[in-house]
């Protein structure tokens, strides 16, 4: 047995992912010398990193499949944080060289805040994504009382400016888990059904 925070995890997840994700990252490091070229692609960003993962899972049950199928960039600055960042650190042992270069998504995430009309986030959990935009929608478990930047309340990111005075912001204290998908489903899923029939 494992933990993940508070959770137990069994070690066969662990040993089921590493199996899973390793050969995705050889044939990351594979096709990054392509990638390095003059005019190429440059070395793969965390989105990037998500994009490919979205893409091998094949899973309709994923998240990351989905924004993959519909080309929806997700961002994780603490892309290394957890058991991906293991498999990245045991990987860079047994086949060393995998570039990350994780300057590219700080350069893109600013920049869509900065030239967008609006701005918004979701945070699943809390941490060092909430620096990025302006707006924000904050859900997770994180008290304020313990001076955390995952348990402030969005008033305290507009005394840094990282929230607009006046924008509407809300934090939910919930399990991300439970609550989540009851958003999604009330919101942007709500009439999944009724745009598959348009042409």
């Amino acid at each position: 047995m494992n933990r993940i925070g508070n959770l137990v995890v069994p070690n066969d997840n662990y040993c089921a992912f590493e199996d899973w994700v390793t050969p995705i990252l050889d044939k990351m490091l594979a096709e990054q010398p392509e990638r390095l070229k003059e005019g190429g692609e440059g070395p793969w960003s965390p989105s990037e990193v998500i994009k490919r993962l979205g893409k091998e899972i094949n899973n309709e049950e994923s998240v990351y499949y989905w924004a993959y199928k519909n080309n929806i960039p997700v961002f994780c600055p603490a892309l290394t944080d957890g058991s991906l960042g293991d498999m990245i650190f045991f990987h860079s042992y047994r086949n060393p060289g995998l570039i990350i270069d994780i300057v590219r998504d700080i350069r893109s995430l600013n920049a869509l805040a900065m030239t967008a009309k609006k701005a918004g986030m979701i945070i699943l959990g809390g941490g060092v994504c909430k620096h990025q935009v302006a707006n924000a929608m904050l859900m997770n478990t994180g008290q304020e009382f313990d001076g955390s930047d995952s348990g402030a309340r969005p008033d305290e990111a507009v005394s840094w400016g990282k929230i607009r005075a006046g924008a509407e912001s809300v934090k939910v204290y919930a399990d991300a888990t439970l609550v989540f998908p009851l958003l999604v489903a009330a919101t942007f899923a709500r009439d999944r059904e009724g745009r598959k029939a348009e042409p």
